[in-house]
């Protein structure tokens, strides 16, 4: 007996039947309906399905209306649609439906056993919680390293959205500010989905110089340009199978944007020098602090891309957003820091009441990046073994900020325009200079080094380490 059952919805038999022999030599029986009404009335009897392989456009109805249907009475059943080729609309309002994926006519057997194999994947057996106390129980979710901490209800519906995101193959855009874990979501839906075991590939765009973006992506071949001494693959090849996050999208220029576009539509990549597309297996999902909408309305995104990318919105929550959960994030990450800087026998430190309070009562800019800043800044400048409210130096409220930097400016003569000014590096530079003197002088003891200072070992210690100091 077959291991899985497949239903097959399509009006045309030749399309039923390679369909039934290439699902056949998969070791997945099959069972066939010609149009909607006969679909409706297999999934009624009491089968259980574990894929559902349906025609776009049916006798009675349409393939995105059996979508909803499986969605709204099935919803652990993965629906691959087959559309007309190049028609991305219909394909995209079938993902917006929540179809796992689609397929373009003439069927690629090929693509069709990798899509076939994916949504298998899904109707794995739910794991067990008897044996895992952190199995979630829904079929086929995947386990993960990464954990999206939070109980606050902004946090809940991210981690429900979550599971469903990873149960599709649709592009995902993941709005919000920056330091808000964008790509802790990314690899959340990338390590719960299908392409588990394969590569999750994060690259920042705005990092990648322009002339060298087209290679990055899409490989080279040797030769094809001055210091092209050997082939090479980009980013999607070492991405196919698995998970392209594109973090920052907006910063690609128009004409990458263009190619990136042609990219997703075709699934098929050329490398730099190459002279024919080469097939690829990639899930997209990216990520920018801008307005994207607002950049498409300026025409410095292009639209189409944005809705190609954009089939599914998630938006990452600000921390204040969730303000409640702050306590709960800070003694994580304070417990992460100290670990990695931690001594043997050295007590690990604790946030005082008043610490949390103050924590939980500021507004984070810079959201969860700038609670890491913090609290490894108070590491550092902390006594004890307990993290006081003293040690936390929050910045001041943002009119004295602006107050400070707009004195400055105008002491050095400059316009209210001009790049805003950082104390930081100028700090860095006398504090590192402070304590290489210390070290000069007590021979390079630190513990000796550290008493000169007025702090303590450990705090010389984290000092040192935040300077790259050896």
């Amino acid at each position: 007996m077959n291991q899985y059952l497949a239903l097959i919805v399509d009006d045309e038999p030749d399309i039923r039947e390679l369909l039934d022999v290439t699902l056949g030599r998969m070791n997945i029986e099959t069972r066939a309906a010609e149009n909607l009404a006969q679909a409706y009335a297999l999934l009624a009897v009491g089968h259980t399905f574990h894929l559902c392989i349906t025609d776009m456009r049916l006798p009675d109805g349409s393939g995105v209306d059996l979508v909803e249907h499986i969605q709204r009475h099935h919803p652990n059943l993965p629906v691959a649609v087959i559309t007309a080729h190049g028609n991305m609309e219909l394909a995209i309002s079938t993902l917006k439906a929540g179809a796992f994926d689609f397929v373009s006519k003439p069927l690629d057997l090929h693509v069709l056993r990798n899509l076939v194999t994916k949504a298998l994947k899904l109707s794995a057996p739910a794991p067990d919680p008897s044996q895992d106390p952190t199995a979630q129980g829904y079929p086929g979710e995947r386990r993960s390293r990464h954990v999206l901490l939070g109980d606050s209800a902004p946090m809940q519906a991210i981690r429900a959205t979550i599971a469903k995101l990873a149960r599709s193959q649709a592009p995902v855009y993941i709005s919000g500010e920056s330091g808000t874990g964008k790509e802790l979501i990314a690899r959340l839906i990338h390590d719960k989905g299908p392409r588990a075991d394969a590569a999750f590939v994060p690259v920042n765009c705005g990092a990648i110089p322009e002339h060298l973006m087209e290679s990055e992506f899409f490989g080279h071949k040797k030769g094809s340009f001055t210091g092209a001494n050997s082939d090479k693959d980009g980013l999607f090849q070492a991405a196919h199978g698995g998970t392209l996050f594109l973090d920052e999208v907006a910063d690609l220029p128009l004409h990458m944007q263009v190619k990136l576009l042609r990219v997703i539509q075709e699934k098929a990549v050329r490398p730099v020098g190459a002279q024919k597309e080469m097939p690829v297996d990639v899930r997209i999902l990216s990520a920018t602090h801008k307005n994207l909408a607002a950049l498409v309305k300026d025409s410095a995104f292009r639209e189409d891309l944005f809705y190609r990318i954009n089939v599914i919105e998630l938006h990452a929550p600000s921390l204040r957003e969730r303000a409640q959960d702050i306590p709960q994030l800070a003694e994580h990450v304070l417990q992460r820091l100290c670990k990695q800087g931690q001594q043997a026998g050295t007590p690990p430190l604790t946030l005082s009441a008043a610490a949390i309070d103050m924590l939980a009562r500021y507004p984070f800019p810079g959201n969860v990046r700038e609670l890491e800043n913090i609290l490894e800044r108070a590491i550092t400048l902390c006594e004890g073994n307990t993290i006081q409210s003293t040690d936390l130096h929050l910045p001041q409220q943002q009119p004295f900020i602006e107050g400070v930097a707009a004195t400055a400016v105008t002491e050095r003569g400059m316009d209210n325009s001009s790049a805003p000014l950082s104390l930081d590096p100028y700090l860095g530079n006398i504090e590192k200079d402070t304590i290489m003197k210390a070290l000069e002088q007590t021979h390079y003891n630190k513990t000796a080094a550290a008493k000169l200072l007025g702090i303590t070992f450990r705090a010389l210690r984290y000092r040192l380490k935040k300077l790259g100091v050896e």
